[in-house]
């Protein structure tokens, strides 16, 4: 057990910055995106030895994703500082932790937004098969694209605190934790499997606050 954890310490770390994460996003804590890009360098290294390239091209992606998420969450707590701190006396005990945690309002995808995103998916999906299966020795493209493709659009999402993440979340983390077994990488899986349980928990939180 000791030289096991001795050789796989660094996926160890990273699995549990990534509970760490999720939790806070759960609970729309602006500390995620800084805990994000610790928990994206790491994997970067483990997705690298792993040979699953999207998904560590994903982590780079998600590096500047976190900063963009940063910056939007705390602009959108900038512009209505002074105003909510009035109102915020009069709202219910969940709406008030929500305003101390972020600016951003929790929204629902729009119909013109859904269909954009679709087309996005879509288009990197096909992208990244082609060069997975065709330029590199990655032994899953079809299904390492499709992890990777819809977690782009979904980081995209939870940057904009659109609730509707939480459903694509849902299928990244059940496909993914099925591609990391049958890659050996098990700290990973589970690691996901509780992704897939927090994904459930956050999409019952946020609804709550969307109301």
């Amino acid at each position: 057990m000791t030289n096991w954890i001795a050789t796989n310490y660094i996926e160890i770390f990273g699995a549990v910055a990534g509970i760490i994460y999720v939790f806070l996003e759960i609970r729309q804590n602006i500390w995620l995106w800084p805990v994000g890009i610790v928990t994206s360098a790491v994997y970067i290294y483990v997705f690298f030895t792993g040979k699953l390239y999207a998904d560590m091209s994903l982590q780079g992606y998600y590096l500047a994703i976190s900063l963009a998420g940063w910056y939007w969450w705390l602009r959108g707590s900038g512009r209505r500082a002074q105003g909510e701190e009035l109102r915020a006396k009069s709202r219910k005990a969940k709406e008030h932790r929500d305003e101390e945690t972020e600016g951003l309002k929790v929204t629902r995808l729009t119909l013109i937004t859904g269909i954009i995103l679709a087309i996005v998916f879509v288009v990197l999906y096909g992208l990244m098969w082609f060069v997975l299966d065709g330029l590199t020795d990655s032994p899953v493209p079809q299904w390492d694209s499709f992890i990777t493709s819809l977690s782009i659009v979904a980081t995209w999402m939870l940057a904009r605190k659109i609730y509707e993440h939480w459903f694509l979340w849902i299928i990244v983390n059940t496909t993914a934790a099925i591609l990391f077994f049958t890659r050996g990488l098990f700290p990973t899986v589970v690691l996901y499997f509780i992704y897939l349980v927090m994904s459930f928990a956050g999409l019952k939180a946020w609804k709550h606050s969307n109301n």
